[in-house]
Formats: C-alpha cells, structure tokens, sequence
C-alpha cells in the first residue's frame, strides 16, 4: 500500500454517540476516508453490497443482523475486506471465536483512537493486527487443544531456515513489512517474497495462518 493511497472505511454499531465519536477521532487521518456509518446488521450489509469499504470498524453486538452472523455473511461474499472487531467484550472464547471466523483484529472500545489507526494502517498492509488480547486470547486456545495436529495446514515436515525464522519471529512481534526490512536489511519486495513461500510451504493463506503454525510448532516462543 503507497503511502498516499486514500484507505475506505465504514463503522457498524447501534450507538450513534459512539460513531459519532470515533469518525471525530480518526477525521484528522488524512488518509482514511470514512465511506458510511450502519446502525445496525442489516443496514451494514445493505450499505457494503452499495458502497464496500477497506476497512470496517464492527461492533459484535448490533440489532437485526449481530456482528457474528454480519462477519460469517461478509466472508461468504467479500474476503478482501478487512474487519476490525470493536467491541466491550474482551471475553478470551469470544476474541478466539471472532479471529478464526475471519476478523482481521479484535480491540476494545476503550482503545486509544491512535491504536484503532494504527491497527486500520497494519491490517491494510499485513492483513491482520495481533495486540495483547488477541495473542492471550490464541495462546489460550492452543493450550486447551492437547491433540492438537503437529502442523498446520500440511502433514509433511517443513524446515525454514534461519532468515525465515527470523521474519516469521518478526511477523509474530506485529512488525510491518518496512520494519523488517530494516531490521534484517532486506528490502521490503524481498521480505514479501521470502513471506509468501514461507505461507506456500505450510500452505497457510493469510499471515495469521503463518504465526498460527509456528506457535503450534513452537517456533515462535
């Protein structure tokens, strides 16, 4: 994503006080463009079969259509938009449940407005936002799965060598595509080739499938 790309995005939630509060947070963004506002499920589906965002800033619990039905309906027919959970539950089953039904991030709406940005910018750039609750949350999860699988997404071994480690370590610690590059001093085409065989190789389709398979292999500690 360029650095003067203009990013669509859209709010879901009952509580009109609320949006009004977060479009006046993020409006001094110059590169956000708020398309619409839904004050419920239904409208929310009815708007983004109009006018599709980027980004949608989604509350889970909304009258006519909730935020769980709204997310299953919105990955059946429209995978590239990335869906930013805003909620007050911060429930370790519900951030799981949220996630693996295709959320990009999940956040509180205690949220600082700067950590709604930058998690709009991560998720345009690298598809998902992993902040403290959504790690615990995950973390949580595989510890309760005893049987679980060895690998994800293949049942072949597969080895990453020690550059590959080290980005996916990086991945893992919510590091941008730029920062790594940095870091390793690779530039930033090579780190997305080098992250895209790395996915091919366990067959994982989104970042988060990656991180997923190296916490299940412990390679990310």
């Amino acid at each position: 994503m360029s650095n003067d790309h203009l990013i669509k995005i859209a709010i879901a939630d009952d509580h009109k006080i609320f949006r009004d509060g977060i479009k006046m947070a993020l409006s001094g963004k110059a590169n956000l463009k708020m398309l619409w506002e839904a004050e419920d499920g239904k409208d929310m589906m009815h708007k983004i079969a109009i006018k599709k965002p980027e980004v949608l800033l989604m509350d889970i619990r909304m009258p006519e259509i909730d935020g769980i039905n709204g997310i299953q309906l919105i990955r059946k027919e429209y995978e590239d938009i990335k869906i930013i959970v805003l909620t007050m539950y911060d429930d370790q089953q519900m951030i799981s449940k949220m996630m693996e039904m295709g959320a990009n991030a999940y956040l509180t709406k205690t949220t600082d407005p700067e950590e709604i940005y930058e998690a709009i910018l991560t998720c345009m750039n690298d598809d998902f936002y992993f902040n403290d609750l959504v790690n615990k949350a995950v973390m949580g999860k595989l510890m309760q799965k005893k049987n679980v699988r060895q690998h994800y997404g293949t049942n072949t071994p597969v080895h990453f060598n020690e550059k590959e480690l080290k980005i996916l370590k990086l991945l893992a610690e919510d590091k941008t595509t730029e920062e790594i590059s940095k870091i390793i001093f690779l530039s930033p085409r090579t780190i997305e080739t080098i992250r895209q065989n790395m996915k091919t190789k366990v067959d994982a389709k989104t970042i988060g499938g990656l991180i997923m398979y190296g916490m299940r292999n412990k390679l990310i500690e």
